[in-house]
């Protein structure tokens, strides 16, 4: 851009995308009347088909609240379920380690996630592997380092540490390696109560303050068709008996575990939610929950799990209208079934993503890396998805001086035929006014060729090394780091924790 009139200007573009609202209108799937239908079929189905709840303290809970049970089965009247309903909150502040990474958890609020639980990792340098603790350590950093990624969550297991101790290595990274608000596994009271302690501890709170407000969450997926396990319940009674935040999700695949229509699949997630939501009411009124699910459809032909689709889609607005019917946040979920960082995997996880935003989603989670429906998570796809997501965040904060600037100036200053390149106007804003781009390259083609011919994934890469090249931007106390590591070391050495099963 030629200089043109004025002085240059000497500030840069700033963007702060840690606490953003969905600016976007929610769509419906179905009609309110049939909305109501549903909720009122998933009342009946738990009070007269009940949930299998595998844990005796989780059936103890419903029968004291009146549930009728039987063996393992538990049948839940609809006034138990609309009390409880009652006791869940509609705005959770979840805390970070500064005041910046809290997050307002609530109907319009927005907040993303990047791809979780996937057992292997991927980039371009190293290929597939099954993921080790260099790996998360390197996700929970790329995580750290982009402000549109608003929660740390399990991006990849770490199979290179038992189980019995990989909770320690986890928790310790994102302490390390992060201020946002950690991620901790439901495997049983004893890995529940590590984590908790560990993290009162680092973030110098007392119990009553940890108690106070969540200051780590857990995902909770109930076990489609109508199950709830073991670990799951378990984690749903630990959470909330120490205030912290659950994000309860079914996993419903239209045609395989559930119903092969939006609406039934949607509905049977909607009957598990209800009833996991109820147990965390239960054990302790006001308990910070989180409504989800995560309800796409199954190829046909081979029963793979797919993503990204026109189904998948429609049952993300159906759970948002169900969401708003119960009047509480929720959390749905991007992500893409191809088996590499490519246009699919591209256009799933952008289709998902925008399923989620009109839905109204309050959580995205498997927005940025997932791959193969969730067995791989790629870094090179992690950066490219942030791209959509730090768009999106654009439109998110457009509307906050939308008008306040009409450039009246510059159009009478410009005659017609003119163009506005040098005009003050222009001159004053053209560092800032527009979003500048992660990976696209705007440059024309035989720039590009000069530059190496090189394609977002190839761009991809040279980015997330340089962000893993230097130290995570966050301060530590260091004194509170080691007594964390050696209070994680002397658990190891009695044992660990075992998860339950």
């Amino acid at each position: 851009m030629r200089r043109g009139r004025g002085s240059a200007p000497t500030q840069t573009r700033q963007t702060d995308y840690s606490n953003l609202r969905n600016p976007f209108p929610p769509m419906k799937a179905f009609s309110d009347d049939h909305i109501a239908t549903m909720h009122n079929a998933a009342l009946d189905v738990l009070e007269t088909h009940g949930i299998k709840v595998l844990l005796p303290q989780a059936r103890e809970i419903f029968a004291k609240a009146g549930a009728r049970v039987g063996g393992e089965m538990v049948y839940i009247g609809r006034d138990v379920i609309t009390a409880t309903l009652a006791m869940a909150p509609r705005q959770i502040t979840a805390k970070g380690a500064i005041p910046k990474r809290d997050l307002n958890v609530e109907l319009g609020s927005l907040m993303f996630q990047p791809g979780a639980g996937c057992p292997h990792a991927t980039d371009r340098i190293r290929g597939r592997r099954p993921g080790t603790l260099a790996d998360f350590d390197d996700l929970v950093r790329l995580t750290q380092h982009f402000d549109v990624l608003h929660m740390t969550p399990p991006l990849v297991e770490p199979q290179d540490i038992p189980i019995h101790l990989r909770h320690y290595a986890m928790l310790e990274t994102q302490m390390r390696c992060s201020d946002k608000i950690p991620f901790a596994y439901s495997r049983g009271t004893a890995q529940a109560m590590d984590n908790f302690e560990l993290l009162r501890d680092f973030r110098g709170l007392t119990d009553d303050a940890f108690a106070l407000d969540p200051h780590c969450y857990t995902i909770i997926n109930t076990n489609s068709p109508r199950t709830l396990d073991i670990p799951m319940a378990q984690g749903l009674i630990d959470f909330a008996r120490h205030g912290q935040l659950s994000i309860v999700t079914p996993f419903t695949l239209m045609g395989a575990m559930a119903p092969i229509t939006v609406a039934g699949a949607v509905t049977l997630s909607h009957t598990e939610a209800l009833a996991a939501i109820a147990l965390t009411q239960l054990t302790r009124p006001g308990a910070p929950v989180c409504y989800g699910t995560f309800t796409s459809n199954v190829d046909m032909k081979s029963g793979a799990p797919v993503f990204g689709t026109p189904e998948h889609f429609r049952a993300s607005l159906a759970a948002g209208q169900l969401a708003r019917f119960i009047e509480l946040p929720w959390r749905s979920a991007s992500g893409s079934a191809a088996n590499l960082s490519d246009v699919q995997a591209a256009n799933e996880t952008q289709f998902g993503t925008w399923g989620c935003l009109m839905a109204g989603a309050t959580v995205v989670i498997h927005a940025a890396g997932w791959l193969e429906g969730g067995l791989s998570i790629s870094y090179e796809k992690l950066v490219t998805d942030v791209e959509v997501l730090q768009m999106v965040a654009e439109l998110c904060m457009a509307g906050q001086d939308a008008g306040a600037d009409l450039g009246l100036d510059a159009i009478g200053e410009v005659q017609p035929g003119g163009h506005f390149f040098g005009t003050p106007h222009t001159m004053a804003r053209y560092k800032t006014e527009f979003y500048d781009p992660l990976v696209a390259d705007y440059s024309n083609f035989g720039t590009w060729r000069e530059k190496g011919e090189q394609d977002a994934t190839t761009r991809a890469t040279g980015i997330w090394q340089d962000i893993l090249a230097t130290p995570p931007d966050i301060t530590l106390n260091e004194d509170r780091l080691s007594a964390l590591q050696t209070d994680i070391a002397q658990r190891s050495a009695t044992g660990g924790a075992a998860p339950v099963s």
